[in-house]
C-alpha cells in the first residue's frame, strides 16, 4: 500500500509532532453563548498516538491557537510535549531538536494550512491530512486517504508503528 521510500522515511522516525486544527479535529470551531470553544477529536485518531507514544516514538502538538480542550486532550493522550500559541511554529520545533537532541530527518509533522508550511518543508516525514490545502498537499511526503479529525492522524501513526514494530 506504501511505497518503499515512504516506509523507508517512517521507519527512522522518532517524533511525530501534529497541529490540531484540520489535524486532529475536522477544523471546525464551536462556541458557545459565553465564547467558550469547543472542539471534537476523534477517539481512533487518539488511540493511534496512544500506541506510537507507548512504543517510545515522542509525541508533540504544535498550535498556534490557546484552548484549554487541546491541553485536556494532550493530558488524556499522555503526550510529550504540548506548544499553544504558537504563530512560529519552526521555534517550537527547533526547541524539541534541543530537547530531544533530534535532527529534523527524525520527525514527522503533520499539518494542514499555511502556518505548517515551513515546517513541512524541513521535517523527514511530512504529512497532512487529505482535505489540506493545495499548497501543504503538494510538498508532503504522505497525504492520508482520510481528511483531519476523522482518521488522518491515525492513518500516520499506523504508518509509523507497522514500519518501526515487527509482529
Amino acid at each position: 500500500m506504501y511505497s518503499l521510500e515512504l516506509k523507508n522515511r517512517a521507519s527512522k522516525i522518532k517524533m511525530v509532532a501534529f497541529d490540531v486544527d484540520g489535524v486532529m479535529t475536522d477544523g471546525s470551531i464551536t462556541y458557545d453563548e459565553n465564547g467558550v470553544e469547543y472542539k471534537t477529536f476523534n477517539v481512533k485518531d487518539g488511540q493511534g498516538i496512544v500506541r506510537i507514544t507507548k512504543a517510545g516514538i515522542i509525541t508533540a502538538i504544535i498550535t498556534a491557537r490557546n484552548n484549554a480542550t487541546v491541553k485536556h486532550r494532550f493530558d488524556n493522550l499522555g503526550m510529550s510535549r504540548l506548544f499553544m500559541g504558537q504563530k512560529d511554529k519552526m521555534v517550537a520545533m527547533k526547541q524539541l531538536l534541543d530537547e530531544y537532541k533530534l535532527d529534523l530527518s527524525q520527525v514527522a509533522y503533520m499539518g494542514d494550512d499555511l502556518p505548517d508550511i515551513p515546517v513541512l518543508k524541513e521535517v523527514g516525514l511530512s504529512a497532512c491530512p487529505n482535505d489540506a490545502i493545495d499548497e501543504v498537499k503538494d510538498l508532503c511526503h504522505f497525504v492520508s486517504l482520510k481528511n483531519g479529525g476523522r482518521g488522518a492522524v491515525r492513518e500516520l501513526t499506523d504508518l509509523i508503528y507497522s514500519s518501526q514494530i515487527k509482529s
